[in-house]
């Protein structure tokens, strides 16, 4: 299904993990939760927590409830997700704020980081891919050809804003199949943590390819290779004569 279309000053609230690693948490929380126990749930400061759920609550994705005290003092405040009537981020984002806020990017190397979130794409990509398990069960031109438009389409559904560019090599080399990405969901996230997010995107692709029975496809990604687009290359094998 292709994701809901964000405004920008959503998709900007959106852009920093920590702020939809709380959302999540509140999504994901049986009851209202107040500032410390979200500060202790994520591992931030709970000052830092305050700030991140005032851009929630402005944005219109986290509700406030002040409350009822019958004795003196300040009284708590406790949040909420909103309703699923309103907007909500991608499923992409839910991906890496469930990556991030269980580690990568913090106190692991970053090999290990991009590892494992590698792992993660993949897995998701083999969920997009599921329908179309019996695409392609053979090797040959026309089975790698349909495997190459469904990644563009899964690309496409994930808000990548795709392009299948030229295609170069010939028979018998592999044939290097380029799809530009015109849109990151995770722009502002990338430019700090481009190893754990190229490698969620290198893992979708993966994990897809890997549903659909091709066999034999490398995909490397080649960030931001000029200004606002990223390529990802598909490297196909020969199709035998």
């Amino acid at each position: 299904m292709p994701i809901e279309p964000l405004d920008a000053r959503t998709h900007r609230v959106l852009s920093g993990i920590s702020r939809v690693a709380i959302l999540e948490l509140l999504r994901d929380a049986d009851a209202e939760l107040d500032v410390p126990a979200i500060a202790q749930a994520v591992g931030l400061h709970a000052n830092t927590v305050r700030s991140h759920l005032d851009r929630l609550v402005e944005v219109g994705l986290v509700a406030e409830t002040v409350e009822a005290r019958v004795r003196p003092g300040r009284p708590r405040l406790f949040f909420r997700a909103t309703s699923p009537a309103a907007e909500v981020p991608a499923e992409s984002y839910r991906l890496l704020a469930g990556l991030l806020a269980g580690g990568l990017g913090r106190d692991v190397s970053p090999g290990a980081g991009a590892g494992a979130a590698a792992e993660a794409g993949r897995r998701w990509g083999r969920e997009m891919a599921e329908t179309d398990a019996g695409l392609s069960d053979a090797q040959s031109g026309a089975a790698h050809g349909a495997s190459v438009g469904r990644i563009v389409q899964i690309l496409d559904e994930v808000g990548f804003e795709p392009r299948l560019g030229a295609a170069a090599g010939s028979t018998p080399a592999p044939v290097d199949v380029v799809i530009e990405l015109h849109r990151c969901p995770f722009l502002d996230v990338a430019k700090d943590h481009s190893d754990v997010v190229c490698a969620v995107h290198r893992g979708l692709m993966e994990g897809a390819l890997e549903r659909l029975h091709t066999p034999g496809v490398g995909v490397t990604l080649e960030p931001f290779a000029r200004p606002g687009v990223c390529l990802a290359h598909l490297e196909v094998p020969a199709t035998k004569p």
